[in-house]
């Protein structure tokens, strides 16, 4: 599949999710919104495929390691689970990212109202999981667990290095060292102030304030060898190209801000899918950790909620759905919230009108690919495998895995 054709407009995959994330570019992906199988929850062959749980969490791990992959230094991960597995999820989840929040969506209706109270021998739980996590050190300093502080580190260092080259660029032509830095900033004159340890290097790299930037700004231009004017950028600007460059999150007092979510569950109707996800919900997500033209992933597409909701905020969006049925549907779906998107333009209000894109909307098509199955001799449950291998390094994993569950 051309590199074209999956990250431009809007694309609808039939495929194995397995098969389709090796074609993806790395870090090309801003936004990983997904909902899995939640392993025996629903007495269908796609959530019964592998043999116990063990099985079913290394199946996470592998979708895991392709997320980390493709998803961007300041892009976001949102997994969803079962009560009954979501702590092992979380933690295979947290192996491959950094958990922020295990958000539950406590949910009105559901199975728990028809219980039979007093036969329970344990409490029920009316709620599902959402996992919120990031790539390790996008949006935070290291913390010094064991390797942890080397992969934060080098991933802020990526994550921020136009803004970090641009002010040891400024210190290098005007030759000062970096302990005179300190002391111009009001710290101790040591390698070990906060000028010199988090403004020019890579390791925990931080933003200088308005009052450092100055303060560095009039020791350059004192101090210089006559190659200035020194640090001429406006430090509002390097503070919005920060937040262009940092993970996104934007909340406010008016939307969830909190780790407990009660948005109304879909009500039944004819053709909906068993799993299907509040769109409410998933708009709140994509809102939150995206911006207006990012690309957001959904690897089990389902009848294309997340697409219909990313397509109406400007989004651009990928979704991988290995049932025939379901893919159509969300075809369908998605094409018609492209049409409208073209005709009414993104609905988007999380940013004020002055920070949205002036550009064009995302390019408003829809393409449905559908990927041949591999010669591989298949060996899962189901009938709908597409794989039994390691797609990404030709090493062979365990065989429970190679269908997905359709869902939202």
């Amino acid at each position: 599949m051309a590199r074209e054709e999956v990250i431009g407009g809007q694309t609808l995959v039939l495929v194995d999710c397995l098969t389709f994330l090796p074609t993806l570019p790395d870090s090309s992906v801003d936004l990983v919104l997904t909902d899995p199988p939640y392993f025996r929850v629903k007495n269908l062959p796609w959530d019964r495929q592998w043999e116990d749980a063990a099985a079913f969490i290394a199946w996470i791990g592998r979708l895991c390691e392709e997320w980390q992959r493709v998803l961007k230094p300041n892009g976001s991960l949102y997994v969803f689970a079962s009560p009954k597995m979501a702590a092992r999820v979380e933690c295979e989840v947290g192996r491959w990212f950094e958990v922020l929040n295990r958000i539950r969506w406590v949910k009105e209706a559901g199975w728990h109202q028809k219980a039979e109270k007093e036969a329970l021998r344990s409490y029920v739980s009316p709620w599902e999981e959402c996992i919120f996590a990031e790539q390790f050190g996008a949006d935070s300093s290291a913390k010094g667990e064991a390797g942890y502080g080397a992969a934060c580190d080098e991933l802020r260092g990526f994550v921020f290095e136009p803004l970090r080259a641009y002010l040891d660029g400024e210190r290098l032509r005007a030759g000062v060292d970096k302990v005179a830095c300190n002391v111009a900033c009001g710290f101790s004159a040591t390698m070990g102030g906060m000028a010199a340890r988090h403004y020019f290097g890579q390791s925990q790299w931080q933003l200088p304030t308005a009052e450092h930037y100055a303060a560095m700004r009039d020791l350059f231009n004192a101090k210089g060898n006559g190659s200035g004017p020194f640090l001429q950028r406006e430090h509002e600007d390097l503070r919005r190209e920060y937040e262009d460059l940092r993970r996104p999150f934007a909340v406010t007092a008016d939307v969830p801000y909190t780790d407990v979510w009660d948005f109304p569950t879909v009500q039944a109707y004819k053709g909906k899918h068993p799993c299907e996800k509040p769109e409410a919900l998933l708009s709140h997500i994509i809102k939150t950790s995206s911006r207006p033209g990012d690309l957001v992933l959904d690897c089990f597409a389902g009848g294309g909620s997340t697409g219909c909701a990313a397509v109406k905020l400007g989004r651009r969006f990928i979704g991988v759905e290995l049932d025939p049925h379901w893919a159509a549907v969300a075809e369908r779906r998605i094409a018609a919230a492209t049409a409208q998107a073209a005709l009414t333009g993104p609905q988007d209000e999380s940013q004020p009108s002055q920070d949205r894109p002036s550009g064009p909307t995302p390019k408003c098509e829809l393409r449905l690919f559908h990927t041949p199955p591999r010669s591989d001799p298949v060996t899962s449950q189901t009938s709908c495998a597409s794989t039994a291998g390691d797609l990404g390094s030709g090493t062979a994993r365990d065989d429970h895995a190679s269908s997905h569950r359709q869902t939202e």
